[in-house]
């Protein structure tokens, strides 16, 4: 199959893991180039979200987000962080083994060539060349992230009323909140947010739209 990754600004987290796995997954697959403009319709527990991706804003986000939609990585995966009027984050996949594969994958950043206005979408991403397989929207203008290096790949064309209704209700990560800790979705899995945080919306399928 083909391959298919200010203190808010701190704690927009993609973590990282071990690239060994990485190499295997290189022998068996190889990685696609993205079309100049795409699109992603994304089926969550609101509604749809379609995201049309542009190859020219950020081409190795839109590459490595173009693979990443074809293997079906985020089908099933929960909006863990949405923070009211900032983002709405997601990209940590339930299958432990699926995901620590894929975050090792790290990308070299793409220059910000557009700005992370309302409805974009975005690579977070814990320091230089660390954007793996999260992504966050921008549930509203939050121009200061293009000076921190943040690309956005694409934007929200249906759905905006949809991104707006994603639960928001428990707050930002820790420290800065009592949400869901990300570090514990990726040692415990998914068993820790259905225990503690059941109203999480997620993304029930995401597919590239021919």
């Amino acid at each position: 199959m083909r391959m298919r990754l200010v203190c808010a600004v701190m704690v927009l987290l993609a973590a990282c893991g071990s690239k060994e796995p990485v190499k295997e997954a290189v022998k068996r697959r190889e990685p696609v180039q993205a079309p100049a403009v795409y699109k992603v319709r994304m089926e969550t527990t609101k509604g749809p979200i379609v995201v049309e991706v542009h190859r020219d804003w950020a081409p190795r986000g839109a590459d490595h987000f173009y693979n990443l939609v074809d293997e079906k990585f985020y089908n099933g995966v929960k909006f863990y962080r949405v923070v009211r009027r900032f983002v709405a984050q997601f990209g940590i996949n339930p299958d432990l083994k699926k995901d620590q594969l894929w975050r090792s994958l790290e990308l070299v950043d793409d220059p910000v060539k557009e700005k992370n206005k309302r409805g974009t979408l975005t690579f977070a991403k814990r320091g230089p060349n660390t954007r793996s397989t999260q992504l966050f929207f921008n549930l509203s203008d939050n121009l200061s992230l293009d000076a921190e290096g943040f690309a956005p790949i694409g934007k929200v064309v249906e759905g905006l009323d949809t991104m707006d209704q994603l639960a928001f209700v428990y707050g930002d990560m820790p420290p800065r909140g009592s949400g869901p800790d990300p570090k514990k979705i990726q040692t415990i899995g998914y068993s820790y947010l259905d225990k503690e945080f059941p109203r999480l919306d997620s993304i029930q399928t995401a597919r590239i739209v021919e």
